[in-house]
């Protein structure tokens, strides 16, 4: 018998044609037998009640052990909207708000330098002080590798090799720091523009784990499993795997190019192997660093479903309801997001879709979600009062072709409505 993380429902009575609904599943079939994934376990939940719950494909292709309902998943950046959940939850406690300077809790990040557009080897003081709103909305203005001029790699080289971003020159591994380690490093570095100018994907949440970690004074996982998993009953879900939880973890895939020039999956991470299993469990990545959170699909979408109520679940109250409608806002006004393309804006920890200045996607505007490094995703539609849920265990998975198996999903679920 199947336990389900919402009520079941009925696919008829819930606006749905159960025949178009029920296309979901061999679907995604067809991309397990064709190893584009080891598996594909999907959700889809309409009004709080579940209309479609499956598991598919194999955990481990070199085992063969089927992939199940109670499957754990890195979710890698899908942890980010459960940190967005998590830093509204000390707003409303009063211990910080969206708008309070990074520096408030890590002093290092006072007196922060951008580089200088004139004088690209000059630096001036910023406009205003870095805030946990641009580290939620990915508006640091920090650099990433790819955007640094080669000038500032020499002159930054020793904090680029231990960030791990560059590989020291003798060709050594770096040795491993910590997050907090890491966030010292990178208030020393110069912005690319001011706090608030620009998007640099994911940089900002070691920054905001940091604050979080200061602002509650307790390890996160702690916070995040009395604040978040334990009174929604997300009961498997973690940063890192529970006792006895190991033969339920899967292996991590990612596509590469035989000789013969055919993409094939290979195998990067195994279970038993994994920082996940084996520890030291001091990583807790809460924008998705060393995998993010574990979780199930049946948990996440209880955190999801929690969202899409206005930021209760089960008469457990998360979130306030006006609370919610401030995370899923748009906070990037008219930023292009490079990620997304035009049509999407950044809340705090999810992308909105407003569908402006694009063809139109089939999801209702205010759609709003995201999705994770090994190929998780999820999407929340308040119009139409959906959620999806779409888990996997591949990294870069879109280099693997004609692997669109996430848009399928959605594009069935959404023609799946009568």
């Amino acid at each position: 018998m199947t336990d389900y993380p919402l009520p079941q429902g009925d696919a008829a009575a819930l606006g749905f044609d159960p025949e178009r609904l029920a296309l979901i599943g061999p679907a995604m079939q067809e991309f397990v037998d064709d190893r584009r994934v080891p598996n594909l376990v999907t959700l889809l939940a309409r009004r709080g009640q579940v209309v479609h719950m499956e598991a598919r494909g194999v955990l481990d292709f070199d085992t063969g052990k089927p992939a199940g309902l109670d499957s754990l998943f890195r979710m890698y950046s899908n942890t980010k909207p459960v940190a967005g959940v998590a830093t509204l939850i000390l707003t409303e406690r009063g211990v910080l708000t969206p708008d309070d300077p990074v520096s408030k809790f890590l002093p290092e990040f006072q007196d922060q330098r951008v580089m200088r557009t004139d004088e690209p080897m000059m630096t001036e003081p910023v406009k205003r002080p870095m805030t946990v709103r641009d580290c939620l909305t990915n508006t640091t203005s920090l650099m990433s590798p790819a955007m640094m001029p080669n000038f500032w790699r020499q002159q930054y080289r020793a904090e680029l090799e231990a960030l791990g971003w560059v590989r020291p020159a003798d060709g050594s591994m770096p040795e491993p720091v910590s997050n907090r380690e890491r966030v010292r490093i990178l208030a020393g570095l110069p912005l690319a523009a001011h706090p608030g100018e620009r998007f640099v994907y994911h940089v900002g949440y070691p920054i905001l784990g940091a604050v979080l970690e200061e602002a509650v004074d307790e390890p996160l996982d702690v916070f995040f499993r009395e604040s978040i998993f334990e009174p929604l009953g997300m009961n498997d879900t973690d940063f890192y795997l529970k006792e006895g939880a190991l033969p339920r973890f899967g292996a991590n895939y990612a596509p590469q190019p035989d000789d013969d020039g055919a993409v094939r999956l290979v195998c990067v991470e195994k279970a038993d192997a994994s920082e996940k299993h084996v520890g030291p469990r001091t990583e807790f990545g809460v924008g998705g660093d060393a995998g993010g959170i574990l979780t199930t699909v049946g948990d996440y979408a209880r955190f999801g479903q929690m969202l899409l109520n206005g930021g209760e679940l089960d008469g457990v109250r998360i979130l306030g309801r006006k609370t919610v409608d401030l995370m899923i806002g748009n906070h990037t006004g008219d930023m292009r997001i490079p990620m997304t393309g035009p049509g999407f804006h950044w809340g705090l920890g999810v992308a909105n879709y407003h569908g402006r200045d694009r063809f139109p996607l089939i999801r209702s505007v205010g759609t709003y979600g995201w999705g994770g490094a090994a190929g998780t995703t999820y999407f929340a539609d308040p119009a139409e009062e959906l959620l999806g849920v779409c888990l996997t265990q591949v990294l870069t998975h879109g280099t693997m072709p004609n692997n669109n198996y996430q848009e399928t999903f959605q594009r069935l679920a959404y023609q799946a409505l009568a």
